[in-house]
């Protein structure tokens, strides 16, 4: 089997990623589990291969000063792929992360038809999409832009590292640049983005201060700003964002933030019961003037919890309950909504509360 028919195997699979190290066979994650795909053993060559083969002369530079790269490779039929080449021991590694480039891979974010909308006819404010690697998060903001871009008349200039879904213009103009390529650094092309007349600004990643004091200040002028941070859940994220900002800039970068911000969505893929594939777990905050006010107020910070779980007829839920309730519609199993939950004791009331309205015996019973 060829390289290429290799990643067209996978992704018809449903994998998520690939690893190729030298001496192992390559290696997929398919449901959340890494699991090899093949017996013959990857050897030196094959990896120093896919140097020459993935990377343009800029990114071979980049290799052989860093000794890593990242890059997006794109197959004609079959998609794109998120790569990080670097080496180990010596000699080199690869890791794939599956992109699916079709408008049938954005169907599949369950994110609430509701909240979607929400976002998509914002005229300014930010949006942050939150959650670890490989939680969906890209897939998540893919869905949000690619709804604007059906829907409204924008101009919309995305900044990614590298760039994972390409969109092509319907109502919508949609400008995608690439770090490394098209910009030096999130910062920097940010601000160039604030002279490119745009409606929507969707970063990538908010990785430092200067991107974040960036991302605020276009939030503020009349902006809609949308990002993505590796933070578990809404309390966390919005410690995060205030960390970014040194301590003498923090009560006002607070209260920005507070005034600027439309909600903060953290999920966490999970495997579903059977390991039939996996299912986004998601917690939704939406800006109100109540979260408003207890973000303003870091003493009152962890009242958000309460004031979300107050707040379900309003399009918010926590994490904990949407564990519930998939755990109720058995998507996924006990085991594994304890293990993800936030709140192991608030989990255990839920889902006994589910248990109880369905009329079996409650899991905690059970062992």
């Amino acid at each position: 089997m060829n390289f290429h028919d290799l990643l067209k195997t996978l992704v018809d699979r449903g994998a998520s990623d690939l690893h190729l190290h030298v001496g192992l066979p390559p290696l997929a994650r398919l449901h959340g589990k890494l699991i090899p795909v093949a017996d013959t053993r990857i050897t030196p060559a094959f990896t120093e291969k896919l140097v020459a083969a993935m990377c343009d002369e800029r990114q071979r530079t980049v290799f052989a000063d860093r000794h890593q790269v990242d890059l997006a490779y794109s197959v004609s039929g079959l998609g794109r792929f998120r790569v990080n080449l670097f080496r180990q021991r010596g000699s080199v590694s690869a890791v794939l992360r599956i992109i699916g480039s079709d408008e049938s891979m954005l169907a599949i974010v369950n994110l609430p038809e509701e909240t979607i909308n929400h976002f998509r006819d914002q005229e300014k404010g930010i949006v942050l999409v939150t959650g670890p690697t490989g939680s969906g998060k890209s897939t998540t903001l893919a869905r949000i832009i690619d709804e604007i871009n059906a829907v409204h008349g924008k101009m919309i200039v995305t900044i990614e590292d590298p760039i994972e879904y390409l969109h092509r213009s319907k109502r919508s103009a949609i400008v995608q640049r690439e770090i490394g390529m098209d910009a030096t650094t999130f910062a920097d092309a940010l601000v160039s983005a604030m002279r490119q007349d745009p409606d929507i600004i969707m970063i990538g990643e908010i990785r430092d201060h200067a991107t974040a004091a960036a991302a605020l200040s276009a939030a503020q002028t009349g902006h809609l700003v949308f990002a993505t941070l590796h933070t578990q859940d809404s309390v966390r994220t919005i410690n995060r964002m205030m960390e970014l900002f040194p301590p003498h800039e923090r009560d006002v970068a607070r209260i920005l933030f507070a005034e600027a911000l439309v909600g903060i969505v953290s999920q966490r893929l999970l495997p579903r019961v059977g390991g039939k594939g996996r299912v986004a777990a998601m917690e939704i905050l939406r800006g109100t003037l109540r979260i408003r006010d207890l973000i303003k107020d870091e003493q009152r910070t962890g009242e958000i919890y309460d004031a979300i779980r107050d707040s379900r007829f309003d399009g918010m839920q926590l994490f904990d309950d949407h564990l519930a309730e998939l755990y109720g519609q058995d998507i996924i199993s006990y085991e594994t909504a304890m293990h993800a939950a936030t709140s192991s004791q608030q989990f255990k009331m839920s889902a006994t509360q589910v248990d109880l309205e369905r009329g079996r015996q409650t899991a905690t019973q059970w062992g």
